[in-house]
C-alpha cells in the first residue's frame, strides 16, 4: 500500500507539467507548477518511510542522527496530520466541489476549468486527478498500521 501512494499522485503531477510550458506563462508560474509536481511526489514518497528501514533508523548520510532510531512520534504525528489534511482537501472538498460544480471556496467554476471542458480533456483531467482522492485515506491506513507495529515493538520485552 505504501508503494501505491506515490502512484496516486503521479498522474496529477504529470498532467500539470504541460501547463508549465504553455505560451503566456511567466517564469515564476513555470517554476511553481514544476515545483508543485516535484514536491507532491516527494511528499507522497515519504509514505514509504512508514514501512521502510530508513523510516525507522536514520540513514548513514544524515549527519549527527545517522544510525539512531527515528522516534515513533516523529514519524506518526506528521503522517497523521498529513493524512488528515489530504483527506479533507482531496477526498472531501475536491469531491464535494466537483459534485456541486464549484471551487473549493464555493465560487462557480470558470469556463476554463478542466472539468468544464468536454470530451477527452475532461476525461483526462478526471483520470489524472481522481487517484488523489485516495492519497489521504491510504496515508491514514499506513499511519495507523505503522503506529501499531512500532508501538507493539516498543512494548515487546527485549531479547535476552
Amino acid at each position: 500500500m505504501a508503494y501505491t501512494v506515490p502512484l496516486t499522485v503521479l498522474p496529477s503531477s504529470i498532467w500539470r507539467l504541460p501547463a508549465a510550458f504553455k505560451d503566456g506563462i511567466g517564469v515564476g508560474e513555470r517554476a511553481y507548477i514544476v515545483s508543485l509536481s516535484i514536491m507532491s511526489e516527494i511528499l507522497a514518497f515519504t509514505a514509504i518511510g512508514l514501512i521502510a528501514r530508513w523510516g525507522e533508523v536514520f540513514p548513514r548520510w544524515v549527519p549527527v542522527l545517522r544510525g539512531r532510531r527515528v522516534p515513533t512520534k516523529a514519524a506518526i504525528v506528521p503522517a497523521a496530520v498529513g493524512a488528515t489534511i489530504l483527506t479533507l482537501i482531496f477526498t472531501l472538498l475536491f469531491t464535494v466541489s466537483e459534485i456541486k460544480g464549484t471551487t473549493i471556496r464555493g465560487d462557480d467554476l470558470p469556463d476554463s476549468y478542466p472539468s468544464q471542458a468536454s470530451g477527452w480533456e475532461a476525461a483526462w483531467f478526471y483520470v489524472c486527478y481522481a487517484p488523489l482522492i485516495l492519497w489521504g485515506p491510504l496515508l491514514a491506513v499506513l499511519t495507523v498500521a505503522c503506529w501499531k507495529r512500532r508501538h507493539a515493538a516498543e512494548k515487546a520485552p527485549a531479547p535476552a
